[in-house]
């Protein structure tokens, strides 16, 4: 079987994206979508297919052989490119957030389970050897019963994306919390197979358009057990690169993820997890990339559904409005209509 997909979003991620695509054996990359004709030219040169300026030009052209779409543009853009996809019963792939807003992730998520399609979210640690055997050691009771989180992320983000569509808020729905923030936000919940229940904190905008700054405390409920749960997010920070943990704290020790190494610590001794399967960035892109044409051609599960997007759009919703009205919030039920 060979999958026809398209590309909508065709920058410097959309195009790395598109790498892994045309790499794979049983994927036929149809064309591309993006509002920068600089961009068009690169992906038409860079893969010899044709690129487009709009999502309707594109499905105009080639709605009767595409079966898969792949978006990788800004956040707010998410929900209508991919509504546009499913009315041509094309499954879709969206990078981080699912949407902007709870009620257009609902609607998405809704609308692939009514159509049979695959909807698949691009949360990479899901992948992530390292975070894969966190939930493990966390499933199997090695620190007893979770109880506290606490979960952190800094990086040197407003330097670098000042003046780019990440910090105009009609774009990117907000900023360095829904940038960077999403993927932080996903692991802890997925770590723990927890759902969020209320939140409330404090954001900085230093000044910019968005946030910069954040400090979220949080309730998660996972199968009715409460954990409280801790969210720092630096977007003033020294490196580019993201610099990461996660600390659970359960009732017969602790696990923490720190520099990339897992560390268990329980009454009885202290421990460092290795882990020697291969994390860089690219590896795991192909391979969500590659979850992604399995659970479309039906030999595999998709890891990373719609749902798991469904459940940070829903945490980061309320967070924003939490702040801004510096109250404490309820989640709304993930799965009220």
């Amino acid at each position: 079987m060979t999958v026809t997909i398209a590309a909508l979003g065709l920058g410097g991620l959309g195009r790395r994206e598109c790498a892994h695509y045309a790499s794979f054996d049983d994927v036929t990359l149809v064309g591309g979508v993006d509002v920068s004709p600089d961009a068009r030219e690169t992906f038409e040169a860079e893969f010899d297919r044709p690129a487009y300026e709009s999502t309707a030009d594109l499905l105009a052209a080639h709605e009767d052989e595409l079966e898969a779409v792949s978006v990788c543009t800004p956040h707010t853009l998410h929900h209508e490119q991919a509504m546009a996809a499913m009315d041509a019963d094309c499954h879709v792939f969206v990078e981080k957030p699912l949407t902007t807003e709870l009620a257009t992730a609902r609607e998405l998520v809704a609308t692939a389970d009514e159509r049979g399609l695959v909807l698949q979210v691009g949360f990479q640690r899901h992948f992530d050897p390292l975070f894969r055997e966190l939930r493990r050691l966390v499933d199997t009771g090695t620190i007893g019963t979770p109880t506290a989180v606490n979960a952190y992320l800094g990086q040197d983000w407003i330097d670098l994306q000042a003046g780019t569509w990440r910090t105009n808020p009609g774009l990117s729905g907000g900023g360095e919390l829904f940038d960077s923030g999403t993927h932080l936000v996903d692991a802890m919940l997925w770590t723990l197979d927890a759902e969020p229940a209320a939140v409330t904190g404090i954001a900085d905008k230093q000044g910019h358009d968005v946030d910069v700054n954040s400090a979220l405390a949080a309730t998660l409920d996972r199968n009715g057990q409460r954990i409280t749960a801790s969210v720092c997010v630096c977007g003033d920070g020294t490196d580019i690169v993201p610099d990461d943990g996660l600390t659970i704290w359960g009732s017969e020790g602790h696990i923490s993820l720190r520099d990339g190494t897992l560390t268990v610590t329980t009454p009885e001794s202290t421990r460092r997890v290795e882990i020697t399967e291969a994390r860089d960035f690219e590896t795991l892109t192909r391979e969500k990339l590659r979850n992604f044409v399995d659970a479309v051609e039906g030999t595999a599960e998709s890891v990373v559904t719609g749902e798991y997007g469904l459940a940070v759009t829903a945490f980061l919703e309320s967070a924003y409005e939490a702040t801004e009205r510096g109250v404490t919030l309820e989640v709304d039920d993930l799965r009220a209509p």
